[in-house]
């Protein structure tokens, strides 16, 4: 009987053979190289339930804090350069008196006078419909964007000289913007109580706020599920003038 040397079958087998051992070992090595990287990557660590991983509310909250130190530094730079310009910036008086009331106009400069103050709330965690009204949705429940923009927009009908939500004045390029029950403005995020204060004839700013439909609808939540709503008037409040940066940001067409 020949050996296996003589058999034509067997240069195949042997072959085959070792294609075996071959991928064997290559795919050992893969998952030794894989099981590496996650090690590093992990650093010792669980990737799923490390708590020093950042959620994106934290990191969100981060960005936030950040912005506003920058518009804090911004504030001050802007400051020391308009105190160099007023050193002797070569203007006519007359030149003075008009950048000045463009100034109050944009609302980088403080205003002081009469305001008042609205403050709109989340109805309560345990909140139900009052008698008459229908079970409430989530929705109903929390404060929007348009709810907000409703205010704002009443505020400025009614004559606002100036305007700040929350901490920050409103210029003509704000936008006022809710992701989830969050306010994003110029940058900065905040939860709710929101607060929009107004500086004008406190009068007529509570009038346009009845006057509005927006405002009106809005109210119907409040009777209907208990949606937060409260109106202050101040006889002096002082606005801070917009401090942030005053460049636009805008798409540009890819060449």
């Amino acid at each position: 009987m020949s050996n296996s040397a003589d058999s034509p079958e067997g240069p195949a087998r042997r072959t085959s053979a070792w294609a075996v051992r071959g991928l064997t070992a290559a795919v050992f090595a893969l998952a030794g190289l894989i099981f590496v990287t996650s090690a590093n990557a992990a650093k010792g660590t669980d990737l799923r339930s490390d708590s020093s991983l950042l959620k994106l509310s934290d990191l969100i909250r981060q960005r936030s804090e950040k912005n506003a130190g920058l518009n804090d530094s911004a504030a001050a730079v802007r400051a020391d350069i308009d105190a160099l310009a007023q050193r002797d910036d070569g203007s006519t008086e007359a030149e003075d008196a008009k950048l000045k009331a463009l100034e109050k106009t944009a609302g980088t400069t403080e205003i002081t006078g009469g305001a008042v103050s609205v403050t709109l709330n989340d109805a309560p965690p345990d909140a139900t419909a009052n008698p008459g009204y229908p079970e409430p949705q989530p929705n109903d429940l929390v404060i929007h964007q348009q709810d907000l923009q409703a205010v704002v927009n009443a505020l400025w009908q009614g004559g606002a000289r100036g305007i700040q939500v929350m901490d920050q004045r409103l210029i003509s390029t704000s936008a006022v913007r809710c992701v989830g029950n969050t306010l994003i403005l110029q940058g900065r995020v905040y939860s709710p109580p929101y607060k929009v204060t107004a500086v004008g004839d406190p009068g007529r700013l509570k009038q346009a706020l009845n006057d509005s439909t927006a405002t009106q609808n809005y109210q119907l939540y409040v009777k209907a599920y208990g949606l937060g709503w409260k109106v202050d008037e101040n006889e002096s409040v002082t606005l801070p003038g917009y401090s942030g940066t005053v460049d636009l940001h805008y798409a540009q067409p890819v060449k």
